[in-house]
C-alpha cells in the first residue's frame, strides 16, 4: 500500500475517527444554516491558527464531496506576523496541501499605537480587509473559523461584562460591503474536538494572530485578566455539576422567549418593556 502523505492522513482522520464530533458537526451546521449554496465563491479566511487551518481542510473536503456546485479560495492575511511565524503558516499550508493566497496589510503596526481595546480595533480592521479582498477576488462569502465554544462563551460574556444578551450568529450579511455574507461552518464543532484532532495528527500552530501574542500560551487560571478565560473556567467549573451546560446555552440562543424580555433591539429599532406592553395590548 502507498503511504499516506500527511493531508491524506490528515483527511482520512477527518472521515473516520473524528467523523462524528468534527465533520458530521461541520456538516450539520451548514445544512442547518445554509451555509453553502449553488453557485457561491467563498473565502476561507485563514489566520494561521488551529481553528482556521480546520476550516480550511474542511472547505477543501466539502469542495471536493459536496453535490452543491461552488467555489472556494484560501486568504491569509499578513498583518505583520513576525517572519518565523509567517513561515509556519507557510509550511502548514503546503504540508495539509491547502493552496494559501496571502496578502498584506499594516494592522499590527496601527493597533500597536492605541492603548484602549486595541484587540477590538484588531479584529474589526481584520474583518474589513478580509471581506474587501475576498471582494476583490469575486466572493460573496467569508468563512471564518468561530466554532461551538466561541458561541457560548461570546453569549455569557455579553451577559456578564455587556450587559446585553447577543449571541454570535452562525450567517451575517455584511453592513459595509454590498452582496457579501459572513459564514461560520464550525458553528456546532466543540474546542475539546479541535483540539484532540491537533494533537492526534502531531499538527503545530501559531497560537495567536496577534504578533504580541502570537508565541504565548495563554494561561487559564482564575488570576487570567482576560474576560475570555475567566467566561471559560466559569462554564468548565458549571459543567461539573450541569454536564450539559454548554448544550443548554448553546441551545438557549436557539429558544428565545421574546414575550419575557423587558427590552430589546431589532433592526436598528429599540423596543422597551412599555413600547412592547402597548403592542401587545393593541393586539388583543
Amino acid at each position: 500500500m502507498k503511504d499516506l502523505t500527511k493531508a491524506q492522513t490528515v483527511e482520512r482522520s477527518l472521515m473516520k475517527r473524528f467523523r462524528k464530533s468534527i465533520w458530521t458537526r461541520f456538516i450539520l451546521a451548514l445544512k442547518r444554516y445554509n451555509l453553502v449554496e449553488e453557485g457561491d465563491r467563498i473565502a476561507v479566511c485563514v489566520s494561521g491558527g488551529k481553528d482556521s487551518m480546520l476550516l480550511a481542510k474542511l472547505m477543501q473536503m466539502l469542495k471536493r464531496y459536496s453535490d452543491t456546485n461552488f467555489e472556494v479560495i484560501y486568504l491569509c492575511m499578513d498583518p505583520g506576523y513576525a517572519p518565523e511565524n509567517r513561515k509556519v503558516i507557510e509550511d502548514n499550508a503546503r504540508l495539509l496541501e491547502i493552496p494559501l493566497e496571502f496578502f498584506e496589510s499594516d494592522i499590527f503596526n496601527t493597533v500597536a499605537k492605541i492603548e484602549k481595546n486595541p484587540c477590538y480595533l484588531c479584529a474589526r480592521m481584520r474583518r474589513g480587509y478580509l471581506y474587501s479582498e475576498a471582494q476583490k477576488r469575486g466572493c460573496n462569502k467569508i468563512a471564518l473559523a468561530h466554532h461551538f465554544s466561541d458561541v457560548i462563551e461570546t453569549t455569557l460574556m455579553g451577559m456578564l461584562y455587556g450587559a446585553q444578551i447577543q449571541a454570535m450568529p452562525p450567517k451575517l450579511r455584511s453592513k459595509n460591503f454590498d452582496g457579501m455574507t459572513l459564514i461560520r461552518p464550525l458553528y456546532c464543532v466543540h474546542l475539546d474536538d479541535i483540539l484532540a484532532w491537533q494533537k492526534y495528527n502531531e499538527l503545530k500552530f501559531i497560537n495567536c494572530a496577534c504578533r504580541f501574542t502570537e508565541n504565548c500560551n495563554i494561561v487559564e487560571d482564575e488570576n487570567s485578566e482576560s474576560a475570555r478565560v475567566q467566561t471559560r473556567l466559569l462554564i468548565k467549573n458549571l459543567k461539573k455539576k450541569i454536564p450539559e451546560v454548554e448544550e443548554h446555552i448553546f441551545k438557549s440562543i436557539h429558544n428565545v422567549q421574546l414575550d419575557t424580555l423587558v427590552g430589546l433591539k431589532y433592526q436598528d429599532e429599540d423596543y422597551d418593556f412599555c413600547k412592547l406592553f402597548a403592542e401587545k395590548e393593541k393586539k388583543k
